[in-house]
């Protein structure tokens, strides 16, 4: 019949379509964290990235500011939607304390940003392409980051975390490119851990961080683990009990008191040891005590006149057991400082201009303390030092 299906064609159009949602489930995330899970990853990610923040700091010079980070499920399909461009991959192995891995993920401008700065320059020196160089400097980065990321780790953990050095790896987005090429955890869903970091004026981007979830099931672990260790080793207040005793009447003790009334200070030093050790069979606050307490005699201390002594009646020392010492003896004809960027540029035949103007005299130090100036000299074939002035240490 004309506008009707025939039982082979409606076959057909159900095994694509079920085809079709075989594809689509694919991409469904069937793993989760709970509640509890989610929120210590992210109090951890937050206390660990707060430090990198300032470790961050030192390197670039920059105000760097790492906000609360968000934590979501993602799969590799999530990712390449979310960079058109090429990004640096950090993979951070961790080799004592944790097992596993987790990835950070940086954009191109971000690395080439970072870069400059550590290199000496403004941060705006963002042309051509990421480089060698680039991989290095980020590398190191995030080395010293995610080192200082893992103490803060430790001290929640309450044990040793490091982490070898990071591998920088350039991925271009755009490409067909496989996740499970990257790292092994990529081809399936995974934890996402998002911050936006902001460095000066010339930073605000999203620094994405990415774990496994067995991995992030086991810093949760650790970290409940570690936190129930602190509760049960808190002290535990008990009740004290409570002891009635019945007070007795005072006992007379004449010849006890007597003595230690009419005794002198001398005497009575050797009385206090025996004091010393009875006090703990005795209630202090027993009327027998506070006779005694009372009837102590109390001076004060007596000590002889402290007169200084005159400087001729210290004996020198003997210098000349000194004199052999040997001293390292270093002139310094001047000093600059140069970023590391210059360095870099240094070659045979690059000329460094110093701190100091041609024929100024130039520093004696001896040991490293300045002790002198004076003028070059050559000496047949070497050179040597004609010192013009003995600098005086102040008194």
């Amino acid at each position: 019949m004309d506008g009707m299906l025939s039982q082979e064609e409606i076959n057909a159009l159900l095994r694509d379509l079920g085809a079709d949602g075989a594809d689509n489930q694919e991409n469904v995330i069937t793993e989760h964290l709970t509640d509890a899970e989610k929120d210590a990853i992210g109090e951890i990610s937050n206390i660990s990235m707060g430090t990198a923040a300032t470790t961050l700091f030192s390197l670039v010079n920059q105000k760097v500011v790492i906000t609360t980070p968000v934590v979501e499920y993602a799969t590799w399909e999530d990712i390449t939607k979310s960079y058109d461009r090429p990004c640096v991959f950090i993979q951070i192995y961790y080799s004592d304390g944790l097992d596993g891995n987790n990835i950070l993920i940086l954009k191109e401008k971000d690395v080439k940003v970072i870069t400059d700065l550590m290199m000496g320059g403004d941060g705006t020196n963002i042309d051509g392409k990421l480089s060698d160089l680039h991989l290095s400097a980020i590398s190191e980065a995030m080395n010293q980051m995610m080192g200082s990321a893992a103490t803060s780790i430790s001290s929640m953990l309450n044990k040793r975390v490091n982490i070898s050095p990071p591998s920088a790896n350039i991925v271009e987005m755009n490409e067909n490119i496989s996740g499970e090429n990257i790292a092994e955890f990529l081809k399936q869903p995974f934890v996402k851990v998002s911050f936006n970091m902001v460095i000066g004026d010339l930073v605000d981007s999203v620094l994405m961080q990415l774990y496994p979830f067995e991995f992030a099931r086991n810093l949760y672990k650790e970290f409940i683990s570690a936190n129930s260790m602190e509760t049960e080793a808190e002290p535990i207040e008990t009740d004290t009990e409570t002891v009635t005793v019945q007070r007795e009447e005072p006992r007379e003790e004449p010849n006890a008191a007597t003595s230690f009334a009419g005794e002198t200070p001398q005497n009575m030093q050797t009385n206090i040891p025996y004091m010393n050790q009875n006090q703990s069979n005795m209630n202090s606050n027993s009327p027998y005590m506070r006779q005694l307490v009372q009837d102590i005699n109390v001076q004060p201390a007596q000590f002889a006149p402290f007169t200084p002594l005159t400087q001729s009646s210290v004996t020198p020392e003997n210098i000349d057991l000194l004199m052999d010492v040997p001293l390292e003896v270093t002139v310094e004809l001047g000093r600059t400082s140069k970023s590391i960027k210059e360095i870099l540029d240094f070659a045979p035949g690059t000329i460094i201009e110093l701190n100091r103007m041609a024929g100024e005299p130039i520093d004696v130090l001896v040991n490293g303390k300045f002790v002198a100036k004076g003028e070059v000299v050559v000496m047949e074939e070497a050179f040597g030092i004609r010192v013009t002035e003995i600098i005086k240490q102040k008194q």
